[in-house]
This record gives structure tokens, C-alpha cells and sequence, in this order.
């Protein structure tokens, strides 16, 4: 697929979940290139004069945000969130996710858990039958890095640091990230709850029982998953 015509997916997808906003509205803003497209769709609207407040998944959600005037609360202080559109690297149509490649999962669980409706933002590439073509994200303690790592290989997967630019990535929290590949995933929710069980481990990359609603676009179509 073109990376025009996927743009002008994510961008149809966004517009469609921003008509979910109603002024007045505590938004959770996501990160990743759709929910991007969101943000900066909601910016405009509050340049002319719709009032929302809203947090961030991320500190770069968050600059970008302030600079289209949204006035970003701290997820900290938050006890719910009225509405929050994001991304997802996969989703299934039994709402399933994986996401975090942007590295940003930890703080898009809790947003997703605050939230009264969790909408997710796709193009038509993310659809899958089944979890796992792309690697599970896992925010990871740093001292901690190296028994997760072998946790992680215990439940049958294969670890890999996340690296950037020659370095390991460091999240917003200031952890590691380690991309595990389980290969297809048949039993998400029970993937889940194993690797909730490995002290250290600070959030994983799938997101069982979390969305409300994925609105994916697919060439001029909008389909909503619920």
C-alpha cells in the first residue's frame, strides 16, 4: 500500500472518531501516527474555540497537544477519562490489540483503563485473524531486564532489547523495551495474564478487554468494530 493512501486512511479513520468528542469532554490522546492524525484534528477544533481538556499517552503527544492550545491535565491525577482515541500496531475483530511500537504502552494502558469509551484509530493493515505477526512490546525495569528476558523464554518466546539510534530505547518512564515474538497467538487473554505474573515486567503490549470500539478505514469505507 501506498503510504499516501494509508495516511489518507489514518486521517479518515481520525476524523470519524473525533465525532465522538462532545465539548466539554476530559479526552485521552494516544500516540503513533493515527492517533497523531486525531490529535491534531482536535487541535484544530479548539483553535476555533471547542472546548476540551484533555492527558497524554506520551510527552511527545503532550508538547504536541499544548501547541495547538489543549489543555493537558497529568494521567497521575485522572480517576476517568471521558473519551480516548489511539492506535494499534494489530487488532483482531474480537477487539484484541497489540499495541506500544511506539513505545508508549505502559501509559496507553492506563489511559485505556480510565476510559469510559476507548476508541482505536486504524487503517485497514492493521486487521488481523490472530495476534503476533507483530512482535508483543514489554516495558521492562531495568534491573529487572535480564530475569524478565528469561521469563519471557520461559512462556515460549523470543526476546529482543528494543534498540534506537545504536542505543537501547528508553521509554518516557525511563525503562527498557523488549519485543517478544510468540509467534500466532491463539489465546491472547491467557498470553496476558502469564505475563502479568513476572515481577519486574511494568506493562505488555496487549490489550485485552480495553477498547470499546476499533473505527478502521479501508479505501473510502469506514468500518466500525464494536
Amino acid at each position: 500500500m501506498e503510504t499516501t493512501q494509508q495516511d489518507a486512511e489514518k486521517l479518515a479513520a481520525a476524523k470519524a472518531a473525533i465525532k465522538f468528542v462532545k465539548e466539554g469532554d476530559l479526552v485521552g490522546l494516544g500516540t503513533g501516527s493515527t492517533a497523531t492524525f486525531a490529535t491534531k484534528e482536535l487541535g484544530k477544533m479548539v483553535q476555533n474555540g471547542f472546548k476540551i481538556q484533555a492527558a497524554a499517552s506520551s510527552v511527545h503527544t503532550e508538547e504536541l497537544a499544548k501547541s495547538f492550545g489543549i489543555e493537558i491535565l497529568p494521567l497521575g491525577d485522572l480517576s476517568s477519562i471521558d473519551i480516548s482515541i489511539d492506535g494499534a500496531d494489530e487488532f483482531t475483530e474480537s477487539l484484541a490489540l497489540i499495541k506500544g511500537g511506539g513505545g508508549a504502552l505502559f501509559r496507553e494502558k492506563i489511559m485505556a483503563s480510565l476510559s469510559k469509551k476507548s476508541i482505536i484509530v486504524t487503517d485497514a493493515s492493521k486487521k488481523v485473524t490472530l495476534l503476533g505477526a507483530f512482535t508483543v512490546p514489554i516495558e521492562v525495569i531495568p534491573l529487572a531486564y535480564q530475569y524478565v528476558f528469561n521469563q519471557i523464554k520461559e512462556l515460549g518466546g523470543k526476546g529482543n532489547k528494543r534498540i534506537k539510534n545504536d542505543q537501547a530505547f528508553i521509554t518516557d518512564n525511563g525503562n527498557f523495551i523488549i519485543d517478544a515474538d510468540f509467534g500466532l497467538i491463539n489465546n491472547p487473554a491467557q498470553l496476558s495474564h502469564e505475563l502479568n505474573q513476572i515481577d519486574g515486567l511494568l506493562a505488555h503490549g496487549l490489550f485485552i478487554d480495553l477498547t470499546s470500539t476499533v473505527i478502521m478505514s479501508k479505501g473510502d469505507e469506514i468500518i466500525i468494530f464494536e
